[in-house]
């Protein structure tokens, strides 16, 4: 930290980093704070070397919470340890009581929701640029999911949470209340994460697992599409009305519905997956790595893509990978 390069340094000494941020927001100036949540503020600075950081500083009652320190320690823990190009990256962190607070890349774009909800950004994030983003986020999930060892899952997947930086690449941010699963402890839990994107069964079984990201990818991924919060839709899927809802329907009427068959494609498989992720059933939902690698996948044309009804995409096959893999091993075996 003493040579200006606080990014080559996981855990830096609280005394050291205090001074240098100090010295960067000017002591946490209101002029550098670009947001504020329940427990914490987010600040932007500049360090001498012309390094940008977003700063996440708890604010100082929320500090003597046992609940806000917990969470806070659990983030720098979690985010120390994984490295993946769609999640938000830890440049460092202070835990010292007096001043406790997260040193993040700044993402210059800011989140998915507030992009979302503003209709000037909203046009200029294009229907290309909205699979991107669905398939960074999976990205980002499958890793956390199948290539980290315990699994590590998030339990707060939103709008809100998913960053993205001036080529409006997305990052999967705060993992306050992520969890790692190990096999020989329990997974039981309090119910936590954000009403609306929460996994239905949580609400009984209060067992958390993989599936309950997959459930909330699958509200990120619709709202994502249909440029705002899916609750009415995804409370129709259940009744036969979804029979009635054609696709073009629900799509963000702010984009232009003329787009080539490549876009169109993948913008009926991002649905399908997203349906499929939402299914009653926990067991019944794709994995995350399956979901990543049906991006993957080159499919013949649909006709007509934008007309057909949600009903058709729910009952549609999506385990194209499984079954390709399945009919080589067949074919091995009979070898």
């Amino acid at each position: 930290m003493r040579n200006g390069d606080v990014f080559s340094i996981w855990n830096y000494d609280g005394n050291v980093a205090y001074e240098d941020i100090i010295n960067a927001t000017e002591d946490f100036d209101i002029r550098y704070c670009i947001g504020t949540g329940g427990y914490g503020s987010v600040y932007k600075a500049q360090f001498p070397n012309g390094k940008v950081i977003a700063l996440k500083k708890l604010h100082r009652l929320e500090a003597e919470e046992p609940a806000f320190d917990k969470s806070f320690r659990n983030e720098a823990k979690v985010l120390s340890e994984i490295r993946h190009r769609n999640i938000v990256k830890l440049y460092g962190f202070c835990l010292h009581k007096r001043c406790m607070f997260l040193v993040y890349e700044y993402m210059e774009r800011g989140s998915l929701f507030c992009i979302l909800n503003n209709d000037i950004e909203a046009v200029e994030l294009n229907w290309k640029k909205r699979v991107n983003i669905i398939k960074d986020i999976a990205n980002a999930l499958s890793y956390l999911h199948h290539d980290c060892v315990p699994t590590i899952v998030h339990r707060d997947i939103t709008t809100s949470n998913i960053l993205l930086n001036s080529e409006l690449e997305a990052s999967v941010s705060d993992f306050g209340i992520a969890r790692s699963l190990n096999s020989d402890s329990s997974n039981f839990t309090t119910l936590a994460g954000t009403y609306g994107y929460i996994a239905p069964e949580l609400a009984y079984t209060m067992v958390v697992n993989e599936k309950c990201d997959v459930y909330s990818f699958g509200v990120v991924a619709l709202e994502t599409i249909l440029g705002r919060y899916p609750g009415e839709l995804i409370s129709s899927l259940a009744s036969s009305s979804s029979q009635h809802i054609i696709l073009k329907d629900v799509l963000d009427p702010r984009l232009s519905p003329r787009i080539n068959q490549t876009i169109s494609q993948s913008l009926v498989l991002v649905v399908t997956l997203a349906l499929a992720c939402l299914r009653s059933n926990p067991k019944s939902r794709p994995t995350m790595k399956h979901v990543s690698q049906e991006f993957l996948v080159r499919r013949s044309p649909l006709p007509k893509p934008f007309h057909v009804s949600l009903w058709q995409l729910m009952n549609q096959e999506i385990y194209l990978v499984d079954k390709n893999v399945e009919k080589c091993n067949d074919r091995m075996e009979t070898r």
